[in-house]
């Protein structure tokens, strides 16, 4: 049976920002365009997000992520490079869940520059409909369904995820609450770092890079990540846990915020884990590259544990998520984004 706590919860809160819209916050839209494969989010007539499924990218994904003044706080490679971006990692695109171990096969890792000779070991995640949308003061909505299909074109995962938007003020909120159900087999999500609910951030939020570096993916693949020019890098993570900076990597912690300035904006970028998540509180796969993301379902990698906790879903069992991306515009402390984490769990 499907776990509907995280459900009920998200309803309360927006009943809470819906009693607050009434008292000036901006109008959330949501836009359909089929023909482009995306769906526009705007609040008060202003880009804010929007939901897009191009085949290139191999998975749906909230593409580019703008504070309340606009910034945008996503990177824009692979799909709209800039200055001094890093080029790695073409598979990091905006806002995304997958995963990298899905019955051995790799969710994460797949993109159209993958060498023609990983394709056979790599998923795609393939958008089926979009089945809701809601337009409101200060809060939107959207739900969407997908496939995960394996290399020999069968559905292993049936995916619904629902979106709620939220602006007010100086702040704008994304909860995404996904329900994965396992088809016709049993599906072993394998113990890996290469997960699952991720951000690419832009370029002014990684952290300051001293000497290259080299990442290695599950499968033995080595990306090499250069040392580049550290002038304007400003990012800093810090955890619910006190963890600061590269310390963060590989923790537990129920939030992770980061802080930076980008084009000359200070802005505040976190992830909130919910309660009822498996592998609450998650694992942390944040990076001082740029990828910003929570793991909850590898440990071993972060550990250095050589047993392998896999998790099991049997056919027709489910497994439900929920997380908040929250954005400030401006340089928030730890105390407000942890009062922002006791609203989302209230």
């Amino acid at each position: 049976m499907m776990n509907r706590a995280p459900l009920v919860v998200v309803l309360v809160i927006g009943a809470m920002f819906e009693v607050g819209a009434r008292y000036g916050a901006s109008d959330v839209s949501i836009v359909r365009n089929d023909a482009a494969r995306r769906v526009d989010v705007l609040v008060g007539g202003k880009p804010f997000t929007s939901y897009i499924y191009p085949a290139t990218i191999k998975k749906p994904v909230l593409y580019p992520l703008r504070a309340a003044n606009g910034t945008i706080v996503t990177r824009g490679f692979p799909l709209e490079p800039r200055p001094r971006e890093r080029t790695d990692h073409p598979h990091q695109v905006g806002a995304w869940f997958t995963y990298g171990d899905v019955n051995g096969i790799d969710f994460w890792g797949y993109s159209d520059e993958t060498p023609a000779n990983e394709v056979p070991t790599k998923g795609t995640i393939v958008h089926r409909a979009i089945t809701r949308t809601v337009d409101g003061a200060g809060r939107g909505e959207l739900e969407a369904t997908a496939d995960w299909v394996m290399p020999d074109g069968s559905v292993i995962l049936a995916e619904q995820t629902r979106f709620v938007f939220h602006a007010r003020g100086d702040w704008r909120a994304i909860d995404r609450i996904t329900r994965w159900t396992a088809r016709d087999k049993r599906v072993v999500f394998g113990d890996t770092k290469e997960g699952a609910f991720g951000i690419r951030v832009a370029r002014t939020l990684e952290h300051p890079s001293n000497e290259p570096e080299v990442f290695t993916d599950s499968n033995g693949n080595e990306t090499t990540v250069p040392k580049l020019d550290n002038t304007g890098i400003t990012g800093e993570y810090r955890s619910s846990e006190g963890k600061v900076g590269d310390d963060v990597w590989g923790t537990r912690a129920r939030w992770m915020m980061l802080t930076g300035i980008v084009d000359r904006e200070p802005v505040t970028l976190a992830i909130l884990d919910h309660p009822g998540n498996p592998g609450y509180p998650t694992y942390w796969h944040a990076r001082g590259y740029g990828l910003f993301a929570a793991n909850p379902l590898g440990s071993a990698d972060f550990t250095g544990s050589k047993a392998r906790n896999d998790t099991t879903l049997e056919a027709g069992d489910t497994l439900t998520f929920q997380y908040r991306i929250v954005i400030v515009s401006g340089k928030a402390s730890p105390e407000r984004i942890e009062s922002e984490y006791q609203q989302f769990v209230r």
